[in-house]
């Protein structure tokens, strides 16, 4: 007999829900922190006056800040919660999509929905899982999308035995 699946019809109502948007300002110094954390020394994330002069016209956020730094759920509230029966918990992995640079002074928007839920067995001793798939995206204050994100988390059962 085949077991019955952990995703229930009160989890796939979720799937579309957007969260409530959370605002947040790109500034010089986060933009300057950012970048010396990772060892980065492109004048553009440093230099507000060789920025200036650059095409962007502005210091730019390095293309990982966005994604790490700025969370949705600092002002606007995270999207609909999964309740798991699993505890166990993998990050699945993470994809960034950049499509315009953020530059200091934007005022990003960020919206995150659960995009896609799906169940899978395991190899031995890790049992069933439930993968959870969450988009984010980020619109400046022209509302233009200037990144998506997309974070795939695992729960799984563990060992039966």
């Amino acid at each position: 007999m085949a077991e019955e699946s952990v995703i229930t019809d009160k989890m796939r109502s979720l799937i579309g829900i957007e969260s409530e948007p959370s605002v947040y300002e790109i500034q010089q110094e986060p933009i300057r922190r950012w970048a010396e954390a990772i060892g980065d020394s492109n004048p553009l994330y440093h230099d507000e006056e060789y920025a200036r002069k650059s095409r962007f016209a502005a210091m730019i956020a390095p293309p990982g800040m966005v994604g790490n730094y700025v969370f949705p759920v600092k002002a606007g509230g995270p999207p609909p919660h999964v309740e798991s029966p699993f505890w166990r918990r993998l990050n699945g992995g993470n994809e960034y999509e950049f499509l315009k640079p953020v530059k200091a002074g934007d005022i990003l928007t960020a919206t995150t929905r659960l995009v896609d839920l799906q169940e899978r067995q395991g190899r031995p001793g890790i049992g069933r899982m439930l993968i959870q798939i969450m988009e984010t995206t980020y619109k400046n204050q022209r509302g233009e999308v200037v990144v998506k994100t997309r974070g795939t988390g695992i729960t799984y059962e563990g060992p039966t035995e």
